[in-house]
């Protein structure tokens, strides 16, 4: 099975419409997965320990336009966190902290640490590929180094572990096309 998978969406209705759009050309019928960060909170990390807002407005960027794009499943990212923080509500309880799929682990990435220069330290997983966001950063991760790519060209995944950042659809229309049956991923991104 083919997986289109997304995330750093920030609430960007352009930036989604545009990647969306490249997916549904270049495989329609890959089933698609957001890895967080849907929305973009208006409210800072440190800010968000003591604030709290009655509307969901006044805390996220959010519009009825942009919600109707989301009809994929998705995990929850740090920035649906914070959003139900600020508003003590439970508006993303429903998205999970991670996804397995075919021979795959789905997760945002904000819950491992990361060194000073944005390289994550990546935790052990079952199955033992992982693919995350969060830095916004597309990358392809394999003992704590990064790997070579190239946009558009497979990469063939040996039997070994990896971690595998989308990328963000936010700012950089990036997403990554991972093939379960030929284990390769192609990391893609539109104008």
């Amino acid at each position: 099975m083919e997986y289109a998978l997304l995330g750093d969406l920030h609430s960007s209705i352009d930036d989604t419409k545009a990647v969306l759009a490249h997916i549904e050309l270049t495989v329609p019928n890959a089933k698609v997965v957001g890895l967080g960060d849907l929305f973009e909170s208006k409210i800072g990390k440190r800010k968000a320990a003591t604030i709290r807002l009655s509307r969901l407005e006044e805390a996220a960027v959010w519009s009825e336009e942009f919600v109707s794009l989301l009809t994929f499943p998705s995990v929850r990212g740090n920035q649906e966190e914070r959003i139900m923080v600020v508003t003590s509500g439970n508006q993303y309880e429903h998205l999970p902290e991670h996804i397995i799929i075919d021979g795959a682990v789905l997760m945002h990435g904000h819950q491992w640490k990361w060194t000073k220069e944005w390289t994550p330290v990546l935790p052990k997983t079952e199955p033992s590929l992982l693919f995350f966001g969060h830095s916004h950063e597309a990358g392809l991760y394999r003992k704590g180094r990064r790997l070579p790519f190239s946009y558009g060209v497979p990469v063939h995944l040996k039997k070994k572990r990896y971690g595998i950042n989308a990328g963000a659809v936010w700012g950089t229309r990036e997403w990554v096309l991972y093939d379960a049956a030929a284990r390769t991923v192609t990391f893609m991104k539109t104008e």
